[in-house]
């Protein structure tokens, strides 16, 4: 059956598969109609085809099986598509006034003949300009959204495609559908592959193998850190990947390698003996950071001044003594131009960063201190009293051209004589090689961490690799302080990193154990110690309770925590607006967590009084969703450090609830009062590392919930995914050099 109609409303769109509920103006009557549709405004005009269903709920519907776009054929129609929102500069008295001096002739003027809109009273020709490129856009838009959905591709995703290739993504896409892999964040080889295979790609072609090789390497790098593969283990993942036979592979393995070196997309080279391949961007990136790291420790200027009475003023005005490897450090970063001070909770890490700051600015130094996420670089401005930015904001973190840029670097580098960055162990290669790039010569660096958290999540290891080289000055800081010896959290904390069971006993203050039998149990108590029992024992709101989980499902996991919690904590309420997005309700009042890096969404943020604008928003941001517009279908998030963003649709893939949030997640932050759910699971995960990094998270209050066999379970677990990076071979290579240089004039 055909109808057409004018879309009168959309009342619903499901921004990940393209669902759609809207109302249409079919022959003086409206009717409702649902199906897979793209992009929709109102005044337009679609041809339908499908058939009519009875809903047990929603009643009477058309059910879409294919459809058209028409030319909206009344002047009420025309009104409606031009004030629509989406033609920027139009809003519904510029349409009225074009659509009276031109009539049903409107659009074919706006799209043929656009200087005559300059015809009208209040439209300049600029802005009939921009009147034209804003209908050709949206026009274009559809056309292209309609393409990337014939191959099964989210309206969500499609948007995200469309705003990369523009009017260029059917000729991109069908020329090279694995092109989608490099360009497009979310867009997976399973997708990309099923789009050449609707283009007729062979599952055995050259091409396709190409493709294949490269991702397994971005992928290995982004999900588990290596910066290379071993060939033989290259092949293996391929293989899996691509489904084919390994004698096929084997075949035309030299031959994809070959190609991908003379491209530049990846590189060979011998680490340890054995062949490695790695993405030609992670070998750049870490041979750049080795010889950064070792002209920074080789071209340090010598200090004349006694930084030994220096730290004895420290500890007299602040009345503290340091433990003498608290001293070293501090005495180290002095004189060295790398230096490393990594120690556990309790060890004085950031008091010596405050005595380090201290000293040089009485040098006349200057001196900026940066950490990972905000969170972290709020913790650390606190502690020392001196400002401290998120290495991306100390950057100057612009985006432009789809690109993310700095503005300083190596042609722009930043006015600082010292950089102390702390929370070391999350740092990324990527990110850590901008840094370095940023500091002028002869600028000191000093790296604090915990060698003993998880790594950083994006790719490499850089803590362990600067510390596994021996070519840097390294504290290792073992005394607790005694406040900190007080404090169950610390020392069981420490305990657990020597692999040893944590103290349990009613006399403790902050370090709690609550048993149970199974997951299901676990969860209940998880929710009964956020909602009741821990806000009136620590007088913290329990939305400021965070739940640390090892993994994302299961009764105990993120997922189902986060809906029992939102239902305790934030439940539905009337004249509470809400947002369904997949699988998710997004409410006003919701505590949330951005997932990814997203470069280029704007926030505003309210700084002394004045406005502050900027872009940015990254991976393990939390705030809460301060306003949801559904008729609009946005929502606003305000975030810890005050900034203030919206989210549209397709941009709120990368939120998620955060009462819950995996243990991976919390690196570099710290919240009063943390609940740890514990229960089985893979090894890989399940271990000592996990469980140390997720009890170093708790400031105040820390409630281990689960059986003590998963808890001995994983404190005897020392289980870690090694990763295989090239940053300690290229400073060995780096250093060699240097002295095979300089070595006589030293």
């Amino acid at each position: 059956m055909k109808i057409k109609g004018t879309v009168s409303e959309v009342v619903f769109c499901n921004a990940e598969n393209g669902y759609t509920v809207v109302n249409l103006e079919v022959d003086g009557r409206e009717i409702t109609a649902v199906g897979i549709l793209p992009v929709l405004v109102c005044g337009e005009v679609l041809s339908l085809e499908g058939k009519y269903t009875t809903h047990s709920k929603f009643g009477t519907q058309f059910e879409i099986e294919s459809y058209r776009f028409d030319t909206p054929d009344s002047l009420d129609g025309i009104v409606k598509y031009l004030a629509s929102g989406l033609i920027k500069g139009v809003g519904e008295k510029t349409a009225e006034k074009i659509v009276k001096h031109f009539g049903k002739d409107t659009l074919n003027v706006i799209e043929k003949d656009p200087d005559k809109l300059a015809e009208i009273k209040g439209i300049s020709k600029t802005k009939a300009l921009d009147i034209y490129n804003g209908y050709c856009e949206l026009k274009k838009m559809q056309r292209q959204i309609m393409f990337l959905q014939s191959y099964g591709i989210t309206v969500n995703l499609a948007i995200k495609i469309y705003n990369v290739y523009k009017e260029h993504t059917e000729e991109i896409v069908t020329n090279n559908p694995y092109k989608l892999i490099d360009d497009i964040d979310g867009v997976g080889f399973a997708t990309a592959d099923r789009v050449a295979n609707s283009l007729g790609i062979s599952r055995d072609s050259v091409f396709r193998m190409r493709a294949g090789v490269v991702y397994t390497l971005k992928e290995s790098g982004e999900k588990q850190g290596n910066t290379f593969l071993h060939i033989d283990d290259l092949k293996q993942k391929v293989t899996s990947l691509l489904c084919i036979d390994n004698e096929i592979l084997e075949k035309n393995f030299d031959e994809v390698l070959s190609a991908l070196q003379l491209d530049m997309h990846v590189s060979l080279l011998f680490i340890s003996g054995k062949q490695v391949v790695a993405l030609t961007k992670y070998l750049n990136i870490e041979k750049s950071v080795a010889s950064r790291l070792v002209k920074l420790k080789n071209e340090v200027y010598k200090m004349e001044q006694d930084f030994d009475k220096l730290v004895d003023s420290f500890e007299k005005g602040n009345k503290l003594k340091f433990h003498e490897s608290q001293r070293n450090a501090i005495i180290n970063a002095s004189k060295s131009g790398v230096t490393v001070i990594t120690g556990g909770p309790g060890t004085g890490k950031t008091t010596i960063v405050k005595c380090i700051c201290q000293l040089f600015r009485l040098h006349g130094m200057k001196v900026a201190l940066a950490a990972p996420t905000g969170r972290a670089s709020k913790r650390l401005a606190e502690a020392t009293g001196q400002p401290a930015k998120t290495i991306h904001r100390l950057l100057g973190c612009e985006f432009a051209g789809g690109k993310v840029h700095f503005a300083y670097n190596e042609y722009n580098p930043l006015d600082a004589d010292v950089l102390i960055v702390d929370e070391t162990s999350m740092v990324d290669c990527i990110v850590f090689n901008s840094l370095l790039k940023a500091l002028p010569k002869g600028c000191r660096l000093v790296l604090v961490g915990d060698k003993d958290q998880l790594p950083s999540v994006g790719a490499g290891n850089v803590l362990g690799d600067v510390i596994a080289s021996g070519l840097f000055e390294i504290n290792y800081l073992t005394y607790i302080y005694r406040q900190a010896s007080d404090s169950l959290i610390v020392s069981n904390a420490h305990l657990i990193n020597q692999g040893k069971m944590p103290v349990f006993n009613n006399k403790s203050q902050d370090f709690f154990h609550l048993p149970t039998c199974d997951t299901q149990e676990t969860a209940n108590h998880v929710v009964s110690l956020v909602t009741t029992r821990l806000p009136g024992y620590t007088k913290t709101d329990m939305r400021e309770i965070q739940v640390l989980s090892p993994m994302k499902i299961g009764p105990a996991g993120v997922e189902n925590l986060n809906r029992l919690l939102q239902q305790q904590i934030n439940p539905y309420q009337k004249g509470k607006n809400q947002l369904n997005v997949g699988n998710t309700i997004f409410r006003e009042g919701d505590k949330v967590m951005q997932t990814q890096n997203d470069y280029e969404i704007e926030w505003m943020r309210k700084v002394d009084g004045a406005i502050e604008f900027g872009q940015g928003v990254f991976n393990g941001d939390i705030g809460y969703i301060t306003k949801v517009n559904v008729l609009e279908g946005f929502l606003e998030v305000t975030f810890d450090d005050g900034r203030v963003t919206e989210y549209n649709r397709s941009d709120m893939s990368s939120l998620m609830l955060a009462y819950a949030i995996t243990v991976h997640k919390s690196q570099g932050c710290e919240f009063d009062v943390v609940v740890i759910p514990l229960y089985g699971g893979a090894p890989t995960i399940i271990n000592k590392n996990l469980l140390y990094t997720a009890v170093t998270r708790a400031k105040k209050y820390v409630v281990l919930v689960g059986s003590k066999k998963y808890i001995s379970v994983m404190i005897h677990n020392n289980f870690i995914i090694s990763r295989n990076t090239m940053l300690k071979h290229f400073l060995s290579r780096e250093q060699a050099k240097y002295d095979s240089l300089y070595g006589d004039l030293q």
